[in-house]
């Protein structure tokens, strides 16, 4: 199903972004790389580097001219990255909406959820999801990617 489709389904909401705001984005994935790999309880650094995922996917989805609603934000975004970068990002899909499942759980139900293993997974498949969405703002709107933006760069 392609977005549009989705858009016709009120799944989704038009949206015009800009280069500050893809700017400002990935600078949230980048403060955010940093601060879960912090002294703060894993569960909290899960919940950090889930952020970060969370906004490359964001990006992903306000470049191709949408955001999700309120209900079911975070679940809608998450969905559209294999639309978005392609079928070979269906697991990783899987894998983050279930990174969602237990973020919403060591954010509203108990503590103590997430161990040093998941936090370690997550902010590495956040940081190889950063480096994908750079690429593909490179080959698809490299005008959304300003000279002063830090973000041009694949690692630091």
């Amino acid at each position: 199903m392609s977005l549009k489709e989705w858009l016709d389904y009120g799944w989704l909401r038009p949206h015009q972004t800009s280069p500050q705001e893809i700017q400002d984005l990935l600078k949230i994935v980048e403060r955010d790389l940093v601060d879960a790999k912090s002294t703060a309880s894993a569960d909290w650094r899960f919940g950090i580097a889930y952020n970060a995922a969370l906004k490359c996917c964001t990006i992903l989805l306000h470049t191709s001219g949408y955001r999700a609603p309120a209900a079911q934000a975070h679940q809608r975004t998450i969905q559209a990255l294999p639309v978005i970068l392609g079928a070979k990002w269906k697991g990783e899909e899987a894998y983050l909406n279930n990174c969602r499942s237990k973020r919403n759980t060591v954010e509203y139900d108990m503590a103590g959820v997430a161990t040093e293993v998941d936090v370690a997974e997550l902010i590495d498949f956040s940081a190889k999801l950063k480096v994908a969405v750079v690429e593909w703002l490179n080959q698809n709107h490299p005008e959304l990617l300003t000279a002063k933006n830090i973000s041009k760069r694949k690692k630091k």
